[in-house]
C-alpha cells in the first residue's frame, strides 16, 4: 500500500463549477502527463495536489485517433492509461509532481516490463521539453537510491496527443456519489473533465476511513458551494461517519 499524497491545501471557487483556471493567467498553466498502473489512481491522487487545477483520465503512446478502453485494454494499439495534470507552476512545481509521481504506485513492479506485450499499463513520464526530462530523471534518481528494487518507470518525450478516456473513467470516485454530480451539473466528459472543483472532490473521496471524512469536512468549510451541494456533502459525510463507526465498533 503506498502512502497518500499530501492533503489539499486549500481551495478557491466562487460556484459550483467555477473554474479556478480560467482566472490564471495562462502563462502560469503547464500540463504534465504521467502514466503509472490504473489511471483511475493516479488521477485521484493528483486531484489533492494544491496547485493542481484540472485532471483528465485518457491514452497516450500511441497513434490511434479515438481509442476505446476495451481497445487499449486488448494491448495492441502502443497506448498507455495515462493522467493529465493542469497546475499552476506558481504553486507547485514539475519537479514536485514528478516527486509525488512515486508515491502513486509501484514503480517497480515488473508486470510493466509487458507493457504492449499482455498490458496496456506501463509506469512512464511523458516529458515535453528538455528541462522536463532533466527534472524528471533527476527525480528518478532520488527515489531509485531509496529503494533497493530497480525502478522500471520510463521517462520518454510526449510525441503523441493525449486522448481523453471515455466519461465513466473521468473521476472515477466523484462518480460513484450520483447526488453529488447532479448538484454540480456534471454531465458530459468535458464537465467532468473541466471542473476544478469535481478534480479536488474526486481526489478527496478516493481516500479511506478518517481521512476522507476529514477532508470533505474542510472542504465544506473553505469552500463556496452552493446550498445544494453543500447538502449533499454534509449527507454523505454523515453516512461516511455511521459506517466508519459500525466498522469500528462505534467509534470515530
Amino acid at each position: 500500500m503506498y502512502k497518500l499524497l499530501p492533503r489539499v491545501k486549500s481551495y478557491h471557487d466562487d460556484g459550483d463549477i467555477h473554474e479556478s483556471a480560467s482566472n490564471t493567467s495562462a502563462e502560469f498553466l503547464f500540463e504534465a502527463v504521467f502514466a503509472g498502473d490504473k489511471f483511475q489512481g493516479i488521477e485521484a491522487a493528483y486531484g489533492r495536489v494544491d496547485g493542481v487545477i484540472r485532471t483528465a483520465t485518457g491514452y497516450c503512446g500511441g497513434t490511434l485517433k479515438r481509442p476505446t478502453f476495451k481497445e487499449v485494454c486488448e494491448g495492441k494499439t502502443g497506448l498507455t492509461e495515462a493522467v493529465k495534470v493542469i497546475y499552476d507552476k506558481r504553486k507547485v512545481s514539475y519537479q514536485s509532481l514528478c516527486d509525488l509521481f512515486w508515491e502513486t504506485h509501484d514503480p517497480t513492479k515488473k508486470e510493466f516490463l509487458n507493457f504492449g506485450i499482455d498490458t496496456q499499463q506501463r509506469s512512464a513520464i511523458f516529458y515535453c521539453t528538455e528541462i522536463e526530462r532533466k527534472q524528471a530523471q533527476r527525480s528518478k534518481i532520488r527515489k531509485q537510491m531509496k529503494l533497493n528494487k530497480r525502478i522500471v518507470t520510463k521517462i520518454t518525450p510526449l510525441v503523441s496527443e493525449f486522448v481523453m478516456a471515455e466519461k465513466q473513467y473521468q473521476k472515477f470516485f466523484l462518480q460513484k456519489q450520483c447526488r453529488l454530480c447532479e448538484c454540480l451539473g456534471l454531465l458530459s466528459t468535458q464537465q467532468f473533465v473541466e471542473s476544478d472543483i469535481a478534480c479536488k472532490l474526486n481526489g478527496i473521496l478516493a481516500m479511506e476511513g478518517e481521512m476522507v471524512i476529514n477532508e470533505l469536512s474542510t472542504f465544506l468549510n473553505t469552500d463556496n458551494l452552493s446550498k445544494q451541494t453543500k447538502l449533499a456533502c454534509e449527507d454523505l459525510i454523515e453516512e461516511l461517519r455511521r459506517n466508519y463507526a459500525k466498522e469500528n465498533n462505534g467509534s470515530l
